[in-house]
C-alpha cells in the first residue's frame, strides 16, 4: 500500500468502548493516488472523532481543505477553501458489505480500517459541478444558504411563445367584452 495512503490507517483491534481523537493531513501526493480529475491538488487537515461501542464504530469527520481547481470558464487554476462535516458508521457483522453510503458492515476481529478513501470521497463530493474562478463570481452567485449558484450572465433567455392558440383567443375576446 502506498505510504501516502497507509498514513490513514486506524488500528481498531482492542479499542475500548469510548471516544478517540485522530488528526490527519494530506497534500498533493494524496490526490495523485486516487484516479480522479476533479482536484488538481491541495492541502487538507482532518479532525476525526471515532466513537467505539460493542457493535459499531461511528466516525465523525471535520475536514478543512484548500483545493486547487481549474476554472471551467477561463481554465485558470485557483484555490478554494472547503469545510466539510460528515459521519460514517462501521457495524460489526459476519461478512463485509456496504449497507449505504454512510454505513458499512465489517467482520468481527477486523484489525484496522483505512479512512483515506472516505476522506477522498468527502472532498471530491464537496466540489461543485461547475468550478468558477472567484474573479467571475458576483454577489448573486450565492443562494440564501451561502451555497454558490452559478448563472451565466451571457446566456440567452429562452424565447416565450407569444402566439395564442385560436381556441383560447375566442375566450379572451369574451373576457374582454365583460370588462
Amino acid at each position: 500500500m502506498n505510504k501516502a495512503i497507509s498514513d490513514f490507517d486506524i488500528n481498531i483491534h482492542g479499542l475500548e468502548d469510548k471516544n478517540y481523537e485522530y488528526q490527519f493531513e494530506g497534500s498533493n501526493s494524496f490526490f495523485e493516488h486516487f484516479d480522479q480529475d476533479i482536484v488538481e491538488g491541495g492541502d487538507f487537515k482532518v479532525y476525526l472523532i471515532l466513537e467505539k461501542t460493542a457493535t459499531l464504530l461511528r466516525l465523525h469527520f471535520e475536514i478543512d481543505a484548500d483545493l486547487r481547481l481549474i476554472c471551467d470558464r477561463s481554465l485558470e487554476e485557483f484555490t478554494e477553501k472547503f469545510l466539510i462535516k460528515e459521519t460514517h458508521i462501521y457495524k460489526f457483522g459476519e461478512t463485509a458489505q456496504e449497507m449505504s453510503d454512510e454505513m458499512e458492515v465489517i467482520p468481527f476481529g477486523t484489525p484496522k480500517i483505512n479512512v483515506a478513501e472516505l476522506i477522498s470521497d468527502y472532498i471530491l463530493l464537496s466540489v461543485p459541478m461547475k468550478n468558477l474562478h472567484p474573479k467571475f463570481r458576483t454577489e448573486d452567485d450565492e443562494d440564501e444558504d451561502g451555497i454558490l449558484v452559478y448563472v451565466d450572465p451571457n446566456a440567452e433567455k429562452p424565447e416565450t411563445d407569444t402566439s395564442t392558440d385560436p381556441r383560447w383567443a375566442a375566450l379572451l375576446n369574451l373576457k374582454n367584452l365583460e370588462e
